[in-house]
């Protein structure tokens, strides 16, 4: 059974999220097209008869080789494979994958045409959706980039079996924060853990479905991000902190260091009730996910505050005001020192 998901884009038909049998999907959503193939090397070794399908360029795994380096490796593959205006890009991986692809299909020859396979649940309910795409700089992430929607995404829980269990639980903190940012219903349903989500795959998809649709919701009314899709960050900007200062975490584990931290924050503003931010903090343990970060709070500000979504002597910060609902402050960084408990 597929479940399809539509995004309205400007000037062409919308992006389709499907989630479904890839096995199903892809053909039909690839007809009359020969993609080029983007992946990595993990994935390629997991599923060589779907890559194999097709022309393929493969790129080393991790978020270390997210930068302009590969960029300029893909652009000449795509060179020495003759593509031009006409061809057509397929990430198959995880987020990384995605981001890369999108970017690459956006800036080669000014614009080709893309689609996603989302191989992780993080990339599924989250990194693959919306049309954000880019590379790090310097460590600070997502500091190149553009937005740019695929022509599709297929989302195929099955092909999480593949995956450590480490990076499901990766998956799940932005699931979490899709639900504590629009979705009571789903956050009630995370917080039973880790087995009672990934032991029922109706329970699963239904989890994927309702964070893509929040997602895809805010997307369809803030493309670029100049007001409502600011939510989506929540907990993204102290998370993106703990990524650029620690690299003992992945970018869910730090999304729900972040999170935490961000649900602290509210609940000292005084939006945040002290018993909601105790379901935060419980229901990232029950998933197994980190809470706190070796990190001090001053070396955390100090990399938020070269963020992207800084903005002259501040920053938009996503506040929860309960779980389910959000809304932005505008802080300045004298205040958020303040509120992280940083002597300046």
């Amino acid at each position: 059974m597929r479940h399809v998901i539509e995004i309205e884009r400007e000037g062409s038909g919308p992006s389709r999220i499907m989630i479904g049998s890839v096995e199903e999907c892809l053909p039909e959503l690839t007809a009359g097209v020969d993609p080029i193939v983007i992946t990595d090397e993990m994935v390629a070794a997991c599923y060589p008869e779907l890559v194999g399908r097709y022309r393929h360029i493969v790129i080393g795994q991790g978020e270390e080789n997210k930068n302009l380096e590969t960029m300029a490796f893909i652009y000449r593959r795509l060179v020495e494979e003759e593509a031009d205006r006409g061809s057509f890009l397929l990430g198959i991986g995880g987020g990384i994958v995605t981001d890369i692809t999108g970017f690459a299909a956006s800036t080669y020859m000014r614009g080709v045409r893309f689609g996603f396979v989302a191989t992780t649940l993080l990339a599924q309910v989250d990194a693959s959706v919306g049309g954000k795409n880019g590379v790090n700089l310097d460590g600070y992430k997502n500091m190149v980039g553009n937005f740019n929607q695929p022509d599709f995404v297929v989302c195929d829980p099955a092909m999480l079996r593949t995956l450590p269990e480490r990076e499901v639980r990766c998956g799940i903190a932005e699931a979490i924060k899709a639900g504590l940012i629009g979705s009571e219903r789903l956050f009630a349903r995370l917080e039973s853990g880790y087995e009672a989500v990934m032991d029922d795959s109706e329970v699963l998809s239904a989890v994927i479905r309702e964070a893509i649709e929040i997602k895809a919701s805010v997307v369809a009314d803030d493309f670029t991000e100049s007001g409502r899709r600011k939510i989506l960050n929540f907990g993204h900007t102290i998370g993106h902190a703990v990524e650029k200062c620690c690299r003992l975490y992945t970018h869910g584990q730090a999304v729900a260091i972040g999170c935490c931290h961000a649900a602290g924050i509210s609940r000292r503003l005084g939006f945040l009730s002290e018993e909601d931010k105790r379901r935060v903090v419980s229901a990232m343990e029950r998933m197994g996910l980190p809470t706190e970060c070796p990190v001090s709070a001053r070396e955390l500000f100090e990399a938020l505050r070269h963020d992207k979504k800084r903005c002259g002597d501040g920053m938009s910060f996503v506040v929860l005001d309960t779980i389910g609902r959000c809304h932005v402050e505008r802080l300045s960084f004298e205040r958020l020192a303040e509120l992280m408990e940083v002597v300046l």
